[in-house]
């Protein structure tokens, strides 16, 4: 008993921390004003915010997002901003003098108008997306048999076509390539 009779008198003895500076603590009568004065007439609305809840998107919106980025990439979207080709070109005929349009820009690899860059990255992702239903039909996990045969000669038929329009697109272009 002597002990904690012993701490209590020291404790009563030792002054207490002297509290931290605040702003009441000021003698400055502009300071007690502008505290005082404002929440005297007015009074903070309760507001009830609900935070905003973000949700992940789903798998087919983010395959969506990165079709349509890719197409964007292949199609040369990039290279139509910065050099501003026409959207499709003319030729005069020699024998009729009539002006005829042109898709492709002839010769010139390094050169596209913007329906040739757009129609072959159409081509490229119609490919893509062939490649991704021969997948599909190759899942035997939930889907029947007809819905796979389905999804793999659609897949077949995509990533045929793309390959074979691509081609014609670069001998349009480059007549001699691969001859």
């Amino acid at each position: 008993m002597k002990h904690h009779q012993k701490l209590e008198a020291l404790a009563a003895q030792s002054p207490p921390p002297p509290p931290p500076f605040s702003a009441l603590d000021s003698v400055d009568p502009f300071l007690h004003l502008l505290r005082l004065l404002p929440f005297s007439l007015l009074r903070p609305p309760r507001l009830r915010l609900k935070l905003p809840t973000l949700t992940l998107p789903s798998p087919t919106t983010i395959l969506a997002l990165l079709i349509l980025s890719y197409f964007i990439i292949v199609s040369g979207i990039v290279y139509d901003v910065i050099v501003e080709p026409p959207g499709i070109g003319s030729t005069q005929d020699r024998l009729t003098g009539a002006v005829r349009p042109v898709v492709f820009m002839p010769g010139r690899v390094n050169g596209q108008y913007i329906i040739e860059g757009l129609s072959s990255g159409f081509m490229f992702v119609m490919g893509g997306v062939g490649i991704v239903m021969m997948d599909l039909a190759m899942e035997k996990s939930s889907r029947e048999r007809v819905v796979r045969v389905s999804y793999g000669a659609a897949g077949v038929s995509c990533v045929v076509i793309g390959y074979v329009m691509c081609m014609l697109f670069l001998r349009i272009k480059i007549p001699a390539y691969l001859s």
